[in-house]
């Protein structure tokens, strides 16, 4: 019984220290996300928020003083009044130092093709939009009144 007790011991100690399974043995894996860095709060969100919009300011700020940015309009040249011809072609007539020029603007480029004797005349303001409700408004109330 001595031999059958020792044997026994023995596969016990085997068991203990002979691995279970194939990852029986390594190291625990650490926790998913366990390296990720931690929120950075509110005073971090703040602080990201006013850098991104001094960022947007101080490039607004440079493409004003750049030139030839777009975002002014050139002195001394205007754009009276446009057509559209199709899809990619117009007529444009410019007013440039005081004289009115017809240019046909298309894919192939520019080219002028007039020059106006007398300038055209300044179109009527478009009228604003509290205007047109208040006339829509006005129509509204007449036909209700007409149809009772």
């Amino acid at each position: 019984m001595a031999a059958g007790a020792l044997l026994a011991i023995v596969a016990t100690a085997a068991a203990a220290a002979a691995p279970a399974g194939p990852l029986a043995g390594r190291a625990a894996a650490p926790a998913i996300g366990a390296q990720a860095p931690a929120m950075p709060g509110l005073a971090g969100t703040l602080l990201a928020l006013f850098a991104v919009i001094a960022l947007i300011l101080a490039l607004a700020w440079i493409l004003k003083r750049l030139p030839g940015a777009g975002l002014r309009q050139a002195s001394g040249l205007r754009v009276v009044a446009s057509l559209a011809l199709g899809t990619r072609e117009r007529v444009v007539v410019v007013e440039v130092g005081g004289q009115q020029l017809l240019l046909g603007v298309s894919p192939a480029g520019v080219h002028p093709l007039h020059t106006l004797a007398a300038p055209l005349p300044e179109p009527a303001p478009a009228p604003r939009f509290a205007e047109l409700l208040a006339q829509a408004r006005g129509r509204g109330a007449s036909t209700r009144a007409l149809e009772s």
